[in-house]
């Protein structure tokens, strides 16, 4: 990619389009927080940008954007930067373009249960605005309390709640886009149904930033469900626990979270928090099962058939949380795996999905491939909907067994995932770590039509280079 130096007359046209005080450098009086921006989540990786814009709206994007385009200078978005594939790293360097100034719940239509948004709302914010409405938006990355609705629409995130009510993608109605070449669309209407022409609205979702910038996004609700269940169910048998997960779901029942945790991964949240949490010597793994509606006493009949499914399975004391304060701690423990897990290690996180049954397989198959190849992996995620994120810990590896000895390994976790009916991401992404293996997913004439989407919406080859091909 040939792209053209940044020039000093550049920098003076961006301070005039956002002020000086949201242009910074490295020789900025901000340069230890212009640093920031060159990371992310995704392992102990760092690409500085020559520069980092903080625009407070659609119109300064696309007059940046289009700057960027006439003088073909590479150009990375970037919401909070918790992504784990790399998607938000300036690997070319040029201009990195935050959000984070776009944070604005614009409306909360009560009326037709729908709300717009502004890309650098966290997730969590919005989540609780709508909330004290009676209303639920349910996309909960694990790090919702920090995530943007901009990161999470670039990967359609998930989260617990996915296994009931959907992904990112699930929930969304129109988005307002800027183009590579600088122009502002909506890509749809704001209406449950629209079959007028090609749906760029769920091409844009899920796109990694390669396509456009999101600047508005209009998010279909729903009523908020009122009583919930939480239960913590420890297994003997590690299998065990991924074989339960299709036996609730054949039973009639969906749970509106079914959370997978090995020993060490729970062991690890838990300590990390130092919320006491007591592990017989025989529990090898957790299934944490949420169920929710609006009628408690219905709840609490789907429970008892959850219990008898169990009782079919190796279990230990099953936790029921009789309070919110115990339900938080629990969830706590969940959201802050991949937390603890990057306070132990450096780490690659592989962020496999399968069809629910196929899970027991895929688990077995990760750990005799770590047994193979020497490494160890702490294994959780969203069992309910098959995504089981596989954290391979780096410990005493060299930098050689770190950064090569590894592919051979990854790959055949990734082929078992499609082996098994599955994929190589399931919420992360492919960004930059993954690209190397989305041949292994993905036919060439599969990739040879996203190349073609690709070159349409950014003929100059701008926005993100590097990421998913």
């Amino acid at each position: 990619m040939n792209f053209q130096p940044l020039t000093p007359e550049l920098v003076s046209a961006f301070e005039q389009i956002v002020g000086h005080q949201h242009v910074l450098t490295a020789h900025g009086v901000e340069a230890e927080i212009y640093a920031d921006y060159g990371r992310d989540h995704t392992e102990d990786l760092h690409f500085a940008p020559d520069v980092v814009l903080r625009p407070a709206n659609a119109e300064e994007i696309s007059q940046i954007v289009r700057l960027c385009y006439e003088h073909h200078i590479p150009v990375t978005p970037r919401g909070a930067g918790t992504g784990l594939s790399g998607g938000a790293l300036p690997i070319h360097n040029g201009v990195v373009i935050s959000t984070e100034r776009l944070n604005k719940i614009i409306e909360i239509d009560e009326r037709n249960l729908q709300a717009t948004v502004e890309p650098g709302v966290i997730n969590q914010v919005f989540q609780e605005a709508v909330q004290a409405k009676g209303l639920f938006y349910p996309p909960d990355p694990a790090s919702k309390g920090s995530c943007t609705l901009g990161g999470n629409l670039a990967h359609s995130s998930g989260g617990p709640k996915a296994v009931k009510y959907g992904t990112t993608r699930d929930y969304v109605l129109n988005l307002q886009v800027v183009l590579p070449t600088g122009d502002l669309i909506w890509t749809a209407a704001n209406t449950l149904k629209n079959s007028t022409g090609y749906n760029l609205t769920q091409l844009m979702v899920g796109s990694e930033g390669t396509l456009g910038i999101i600047t508005k996004v209009v998010f279909r609700l729903l009523p908020y469900p009122q009583q919930n269940i939480l239960m913590l169910v420890p297994f003997r048998q590690i299998e065990q626990a991924a074989e339960a997960v299709s036996a609730v779901f054949r039973a009639g029942i969906i749970p509106s979270g079914m959370e997978f945790m090995e020993r060490e991964a729970i062991a690890w949240s838990s300590d990390y928090l130092q919320i006491p949490l007591t592990l017989p010597e025989d529990i090898h793994a957790h299934l944490l099962i949420e169920l929710d509606g609006q009628d408690l006493d219905e709840l609490y009949k789907e429970a008892e058939q959850v219990y008898d499914v169990l009782g079919h399975y190796d279990v230990g004391e099953v936790l029921l949380a009789d309070n919110a304060t115990q339900k938080d701690e629990l969830w706590r423990i969940r959201r802050n795996i991949g937390n603890s897990v990057r306070y132990n290690s450096v780490y690659k996180e592989e962020d496999t999905v399968v069809p629910r049954a196929e899970l027991p397989i895929l688990l077995k198959g990760v750990k005799e491939i770590g047994a193979r190849y020497g490494f160890k992996s702490v294994c959780y995620g969203h069992a309910g909907d098959g995504n089981l994120h596989v954290n391979i810990i780096r410990g005493d590896l060299n930098d050689e067994q770190w950064n090569v000895g590894l592919r051979q390994p990854i790959s055949e976790i990734f082929e078992l995932c499609v082996k098994l009916g599955g994929t190589i991401s399931g919420e992360h992404g492919i960004g930059l770590v993954q690209k190397g293996y989305i041949g292994i997913a993905l036919p060439e004439v599969n990739l040879d039509l996203m190349r073609g989407i690709k070159r349409v919406f950014d003929p100059a080859g701008i926005l993100n280079p590097g990421k998913i091909f």
